[in-house]
């Protein structure tokens, strides 16, 4: 690993120890880390090392340390005061929750002010952390880096809006190319003279300027920062979008202009009570949105997505070793909450097995999701069984991971929610099932009508008890037992066995 880049030119390792050397790590360590931006300050704590590592604590103080900063030179004197005041409180949780060392990462508003040094000792002498100043290419890297962890197989422009800057850095093949830093943070934008045709037209030729370095027309851009996500939220509440998960979702270049000129037509107090969205964040909204727009307008992409993952999640992401960082991040979750919740680990992997004459023609994108459904299939056991379908489809399109598209979300969900109930009819989940179609309601059903089957059918593994093939050409469905599955095949394995027959539309035949 290289190591984070400070402002002085040192290259450090953050957590001063290697995250990932040894598997009894990678389980049990917890990872803090705090990212001190000029307009937030977060404190994120890992459960572990994991390559999709789940989040034990998150916690965000919006202290405004850069709001100011173009006129004055030095951090805002009431940001201080809230950051030092955060930064206390973090000090001490993490001792709690025994983190050490607590890794915090600072950016523009610290490395730009004339008193950010000081405030780096009195940070330092108060609350005993060490805060590690980066420069904006190390920024865009690291946010970059972030993105990688949630889509491996990202290719674009990731775009890092905060409040005093805003970073591009484009990402190929698993690895981080090109980058670059602007001053195109709201808070900056704050200056500018010459009204709304000023403030356009600085816009415009600062972001010229960022394609002359970077490059134009790219056609997918990752959207990291709280006033994207804030946007995104807000086009959600426009188009009556049905779910309200920020990451991975997507917006059109015509969505952004809509969105931003939506914005600019309503009150942002009603806005912001409608979408629960901060006050000190929405203010700073508008002039994000005139940024976004412009982004649109210059680098024409085809889509944008929204990434809940940023420098936090890059600083993770640089400890690990090549071979983890191609794993899939959403197979790695779905294997831990199986260690962690499922009666008896390492049985979904026997079930997919099990299940695979049915599924043995899908494309690679639609195997993992069937792969994460079984190891997912019995981890909401403890729920009450009159919710435990519901439950399921919740906890999955609600979760915290990644590489999962929104309709990904529903389709595992709803299989899930098939795992545990034959119908979906009167689901108070139903307004989500419109993001897929027809033909994918009717796959995530058979899905989890076979889990429903194989699950029940043999308590160790399902291929002791029998093997299936299906025949779709004659639409049979057939079921080979062994003298231990003539055995376990009674009333209700019958009746889950025909029950998936019928969604298949095939005959059911046992030998």
């Amino acid at each position: 690993m290289n190591g984070v880049v400070t402002t002085t030119g040192e290259t450090i390792d953050p957590f001063g120890r290697s995250l990932f050397e040894r598997a009894s790590e990678r389980a049990l360590s917890r990872v803090g880390v705090v990212d001190v931006g000029s307009n937030s300050i977060r404190m994120v704590v890992f459960d572990g090392a994991a390559r999709s590592p789940a989040y034990f604590y998150n916690e965000k103080i919006m202290a405004g340390l850069g709001q100011g900063l173009v006129t004055t030179g030095e951090l805002n004197p009431r940001g201080v005061e809230r950051a030092m005041s955060a930064l206390k409180r973090f000090a001490v949780l993490a001792e709690g929750m025994g983190v050490k060392p607590l890794t915090c990462v600072a950016t523009a508003a610290v490395r730009e002010a004339t008193n950010g040094p000081a405030f780096r000792k009195a940070v330092e002498k108060e609350t005993g952390l060490k805060l590690l100043v980066i420069d904006g290419e190390e920024e865009a890297r690291l946010s970059a880096q972030g993105v990688l962890l949630g889509w491996p197989d990202a290719k674009g422009l990731v775009c890092d809006i905060g409040g005093n800057s805003m970073e591009l850095a484009y990402i190929e093949d698993g690895k981080v190319g090109r980058r670059v830093s602007s001053p195109l943070g709201p808070f900056r934008l704050q200056q500018v003279e010459g009204g709304k045709a000023g403030l356009r037209a600085h816009i415009r030729e600062v972001m010229e300027g960022l394609v002359a370095e970077i490059g134009a027309e790219h056609e997918q851009i990752y959207l990291v920062g709280g006033s994207w996500r804030a946007i995104a939220r807000l086009d959600m509440e426009r188009c009556a979008y049905p779910m309200t998960v920020l990451h991975e979702y997507r917006m059109s270049p015509q969505a952004v202009t809509q969105t931003v000129k939506w914005i600019a037509e309503n009150d942002l107090n009603i806005l912001r009570a409608r979408t629960g969205i901060s006050q000190s964040r929405i203010e700073l909204v508008p002039l994000a949105g005139q940024v976004l727009r412009q982004l649109v307008l210059t680098f024409r992409p085809k889509s944008l997505a929204v990434s809940s993952y940023g420098i936090r999640e890059g600083l993770l992401y640089e400890q690990m070793p090549r071979t983890l960082r191609q794993r899939d991040p959403l197979i790695e979750a779905a294997r831990f909450t199986e260690r962690q919740m499922a009666r008896m680990p390492g049985f979904g992997k026997k079930l997919y097995q099990f299940l695979q004459p049915l599924f043995g023609n899908v494309g690679p994108e639609r195997d993992r999701l069937i792969r994460a459904a079984c190891l997912l299939h019995d981890t909401a056991w403890r729920a009450h069984p009159d919710y435990r379908a519901d439950a399921c489809f919740d906890n999955v399109t609600r979760a915290n991971m990644a590489a999962l598209s929104h309709p990904e979300r529903i389709f595992l969900g709803l299989a899930l929610l098939h795992r545990y109930r034959n119908s979906r009819a009167s689901s108070p989940m139903a307004s989500l099932f419109s993001l897929l179609s027809e033909k994918e309601l009717k796959d995530a059903e058979v899905l989890g009508k076979a889990m429903r089957f194989g699950a029940m059918f043999s308590v160790r593994d399902p291929e002791e008890a029998g093997k299936l093939k299906f025949f779709p050409q004659k639409k049979v469905l057939e079921l080979k037992l062994t003298k231990t599955g003539q055995a376990l095949y009674g009333e209700v394995a019958q009746a889950r066995f025909r029950s998936l027959a019928d969604a298949l539309g095939a005959r059911p035949v046992t030998k």
